[in-house]
């Protein structure tokens, strides 16, 4: 025994020592050669069909993208030289198709190097307008599509630190674009600037129980950078690039043109800031505008937003969710909480919507009350909407049909159902753009709605299209998808034209696009022919499984054998389980299958599928329901059916005869990081483990976690049986840790990686802390993925198929007792 501790000490001990400096490393060529795959662009087709707008990017940004000046300040990131999100995905090439032909025209004029990002449609859309940032920063595009042309419309002074860079006007001939104000002030530097005083926090005896968000202001310095970064003056931008100001500056937090064009909803932010949450919960006003920029009315002060009462369905008191409706020319919608805003207290009803007409200077007036909180409207006509609710603490959404104009008619109930339980989902109704280009619901001559459906069924997925009769509420089917061994999504349905957009897809074939027919039945029409990019996995074994664990509850999982792996002969193989732990209040929404193995197998950054080109079997997305039914919270049981569901997923697999269960690995991120630290920990299932970006220790976001309402104080016990830290001691099995260093979750600081490292390092665990430099929740740089893969590799040939453990030892199964 004394021989065997010793040796593992040696091999750990120097594997450790030697990787302290190491550089980027790649991963081995069959797993680099997928990373490197050419990536298919983006769809996006216009309203009338005619084109296709074809966006390509590359899928990776570099160490030196992520290395660019940053400022992290009330939940924004933001480059201060170019006055852009710092984390903004860019698109470097745009390419027009004319559906009626095959060509694919490369659009001209586009500038050298495009970082191309913010796309919006002009109201017509013949044209996209975007923005472009360079080394001085970001700048207005216009592409019009019927030439296939681009151009620049502004010089790189736009601000594009918050939303709503730009807005088209109605007429299509100019743009409302945020700039950069004439006035603006250096920026401090936080760590040269003296301090004027210390920084204080207090509190009145009101609780604010808020999440453990990141990115908060600190202190004056970051306010007086915050508000100089989101300040920004309003401009109307010509298509032949003259401008003229049209609003002073401001912290423009939102910009909505009215459907006919001629009011403009603006929310501003205002002080006095807040070091507790984001800038969406500062001190905020909305106004209305003409066109033209003239107050029309001030509608709503909202004060800062620390105090909420607890519950994740808790509201802030007076208007709120405020929006146009689609339908008509220029009245909003808003909605106010009837209960308080408080979801302890018992109501008849939660929520109360109203419309106020122009010009805004009158309470609106009722025209519905909902049961649950109101979630939104979809329009149809004046005298037809549909309206929907959810509550979290039940799972349970309605839909209302109602009529918008008659508050007296008693509206009625469409669906009241689990949302979790996909099983029941009648579909999303589906909607066309009005003589506004709004979204409004599509509705036949007879009044008839249609429904898009996922169709998730006992027996697999069967999408579906169906038509929905508004006043006897009875369906009839028009389309079921069923090609045999691909996986269709129904994607938009066009009544008038009878024109069904979908996207087919295999396991070996690329989704690609394509037009149906449902009343002619003519043949379906290819739009694109996108090849598969990962050829050398293609013919890979796929399959969903289904299982059941210890208590009868039957769940799911996608199993994939390894390339070139023969089914009959029973090899044993090493495995990696990869899963995500979610919560339900029913068992039945629990045990419902949402995957299909008709899928196209897509090998993103995070996932675990490149391990078939190195001979393990993959069981990805494996079931992990947490249940807590009726009084009973998920959380309370939440060790053991974690550890069942783990062991359910292993003795499938074992039970067909592919692995050794000597060696399986777990991996995770964020909360299925969470996930594997506790299954470690508590269960003797896993040769090895691999945590991503996870949280460690509940102590440390006291006020809940994931679906959590319960604060540390009302529930210590669960907090504490839950934590990994708590249980450092009994980590006896590898694991390896992954975690960006500028990450942004709520909840997952870096330090929970940290600490939880020092804990296990002291106890005397196998582990290994990667720190990913300039990295957030979700990882970005190449250089960093391509690492990720290679420590992710060497973790599970060292300790999954044990390759560097001397011959005898390589069969020894890890002894947690």
């Amino acid at each position: 025994m004394k021989k065997i501790v010793l040796i593992a000490f040696i091999l750990t001990s120097t594997w450790v020592l030697s990787q302290e400096n190491t550089s980027y490393q790649k991963p081995p060529e069959a797993i680099l050669d997928l990373v490197d795959a050419p990536l298919a662009p983006s769809v996006l087709i216009n309203d009338s069909g005619e084109q296709m707008v074809l966006r390509y990017r590359d899928y990776y940004k570099s160490i030196q993208e992520l290395s660019e000046t940053e400022l992290r300040l009330a939940g924004l990131r933001i480059n201060p030289k170019t006055n852009i999100g710092s984390r903004t995905n860019y698109w470097n090439n745009v390419k027009i198709k004319t559906l009626k032909g095959a060509e694919i025209k490369q659009v001209e004029g586009l500038p050298a190097n495009a970082r191309l990002a913010n796309f919006s449609w002009s109201p017509d859309q013949t044209k996209m307008a975007a923005t472009n940032t360079t080394s001085e920063g970001a700048e207005v595009w216009v592409i019009d599509l019927k030439k296939a042309t681009a151009q620049k419309l502004t010089d790189a002074t736009l601000n594009a630190n918050m939303r709503d860079v730009i807005r088209w006007f109605k007429d299509g001939g100019s743009l409302l674009v945020k700039m950069l104000p004439e006035d603006r002030k250096e920026l401090k530097n936080a760590v040269l600037t003296v301090p004027e005083g210390p920084t204080i926090s207090s509190n009145d005896g009101k609780k604010a129980q808020n999440r453990t968000y990141q990115d908060l202001l600190k202190n004056p310095t970051d306010e007086f950078n915050f508000e100089q970064l989101a300040r920004s003056e309003l401009y109307k931008v010509n298509m032949d690039g003259s401008k003229s100001k049209w609003m002073d500056a401001n912290l423009f937090s939102s910009i909505d043109f009215s459907p006919d064009g001629e009011y403009v909803k603006i929310v501003t932010v205002k002080r006095p800031f807040s070091y507790l949450v984001p800038y969406y919960r500062f001190p905020s006003e909305t106004s209305i505008y003409d066109k033209n920029g003239g107050l029309v009315s001030e509608i709503l002060e909202v004060p800062l937003i620390e105090d909420l009462p607890k519950g994740f369905m808790a509201v802030r008191m007076g208007m709120r969710s405020i929006s146009w409706r689609n339908d008509k020319p220029s009245s909003l919608i808003y909605a106010q909480a009837l209960d308080g805003g408080d979801p302890a207290n018992e109501v008849e009803f939660r929520d109360e919507v109203f419309e106020m007409d122009a010009p805004f200077n009158k309470a609106g007036k009722s025209i519905l009350k909902t049961i649950n909180r109101y979630s939104g409207i979809q329009w149809g006509t004046k005298d037809i909407a549909v309206a929907y609710d959810y509550w979290w603490n039940t799972r349970n959404t309605k839909t209302y049909l109602f009529n918008p104009s008659k508050n007296t008619q008693e509206p009625k109930i469409l669906s009241d159902r689990n949302y979790q339980d996909v099983y029941s989902d009648a579909g999303d109704l589906v909607t066309e753009l009005n003589a506004y280009g709004e979204s409004v619901i599509a509705l036949d001559k007879n009044n008839d709605a249609y429904l898009l459906g996922d169709g998730y069924t006992e027996d697999g997925q069967f999408p579906f299209v169906d038509k929905f009769n508004l006043k006897t509420q009875k369906t009839s089917r028009l389309y079921t998808s069923k090609i045999e061994g691909k996986k269709e999504d129904l994607i938009e349905y066009k009544p008038k034209k009878d024109q069904l957009l979908v996207r087919i897809e295999s396991p070996n074939e690329y989704p690609n696009y394509y037009y149906k027919s449902l009343i002619k039945r003519k043949g379906k029409e290819q739009l694109t022919n996108f090849e598969n990019p990962f050829k050398s996995i293609q013919d890979v074994h796929k399959e969903v499984i289904t299982y059941k664990r210890e208590d009868g509850l039957e769940l799911t999982g996608t199993l994939y054998l390894p390339v070139g792996y023969n089914k009959e002969s029973k090899e044993k193989k090493p495995m990696i389980l990869w899963a995500y732990p979610r919560e339900f209040k029913d068992k039945n929404s629990a045990s419902q299958n949402t995957q299909n193995p008709n899928e196209f197998t897509y090998p993103y950054w995070g996932s675990p599928i490149y391990w078939v080109t190195q001979g393990y079997v993959v069981l990805d997305d494996a079931s992990f329901p947490i249940i807590g039914e009726k009084d009973e919270q998920p959380n309370d049981t939440f060790r053991e059916q974690l550890v069942s569901n783990a062991k359910a997923a292993i003795d499938a697999v074992d039970n067909l005869g592919y692995i050794d269960r000597k060696k399986v690995a777990v991996g995770g991120h964020s909360y299925g990081a969470f996930m594997v630290a506790n299954l470690l920990s508590h269960s003797n299932l896993f040769a090895a483990g691999i945590a991503r970006s996870g949280a460690y220790n509940r102590t440390l976001t006291p006020f809940g976690f994931q679906s959590e309402e319960r604060n540390y104080w009302e529930a210590p016990e669960v907090y504490y049986t839950m934590s990994p830290f708590m249980h450092a001691e009994k980590m006896k099995t590898p694991l390896l840790l992954v975690h960006g260093e500028a990450d942004n979750n709520s909840g997952t600081y870096p330090m929970q990686s940290e600490r939880y490292f020092n804990a296990l390092k002291g106890l005397g665990a196998t582990v290994r802390l990667v720190m990913l430099p300039k990295e957030s929740h979700g990882y970005r740089a190449k250089e960093s993925i391509l690492h990720l893969l290679w420590e992710q590799d060497e973790w599970l040939n060292k300790y999954v198929k044990q390759e560097g453990l001397p011959l005898d030892l390589k069969e020894k199964p890890i002894d947690k007792d």
